[in-house]
C-alpha cells in the first residue's frame, strides 16, 4: 500500500457552528454533500459513492465543534487513516470556518484538495452559504 500523508485544507462557510455541525455529524446531513447515501450503525457508517463504498467508524466527536471518521477494513478494524472535520469560530469576528483533515499519497494531494473544494461547494449550497 502506497504511504498517505496528512493534509489540511480550511474553507471560510457563513453558517453557524450548530447548524454546520448538523451536516457534519449525521448521516442525513452527510449524504446530502459528502457521499451519494451514508447509512450508521452503531458508531460505523456507510458512505456510498455511485458503484462504490467505503466505512469508517466514527472515532471521536465534540458536539458543535468537530468530529472524526477513521476508515475500517473489510474486517471493521481500524486503518491508520481518518478524516476529520473541525468546526472553527473567530472569537472577535465570529467568522465561521470548516477545517479538513484527510490524508492522500503525495501524488494525489491536489486532486484529493480538488474533490474537497468540490464537496465543500455542495455543502455551502446546501445550507445556503453561497
Amino acid at each position: 500500500m502506497d504511504l498517505k500523508v496528512r493534509y489540511e485544507i480550511e474553507f471560510p462557510i457563513n453558517s453557524s457552528p450548530q447548524l454546520l455541525y448538523q451536516y457534519i455529524s449525521t448521516p442525513s446531513g452527510l449524504s446530502e454533500w459528502f457521499a451519494d447515501n451514508v447509512n450508521s450503525r452503531g458508531e460505523f457508517f456507510t458512505f456510498i459513492w455511485n458503484d462504490s463504498q467505503e466505512r469508517a467508524r466514527l472515532a471521536s466527536k465534540k458536539s458543535g465543534e468537530k468530529v472524526k471518521f477513521r476508515w475500517v477494513d473489510e474486517n471493521n478494524k481500524d486503518t491508520e487513516y481518518f478524516f476529520e472535520l473541525n468546526i472553527l469560530e473567530d472569537e472577535l469576528t465570529k467568522d465561521v470556518s470548516l477545517m479538513v483533515v484527510d490524508f492522500a499519497r503525495k501524488d494525489e494531494i491536489e486532486e484529493a484538495t480538488q474533490l474537497w473544494e468540490n464537496q465543500i461547494s455542495d455543502l455551502k449550497h446546501v445550507i445556503g452559504s453561497v
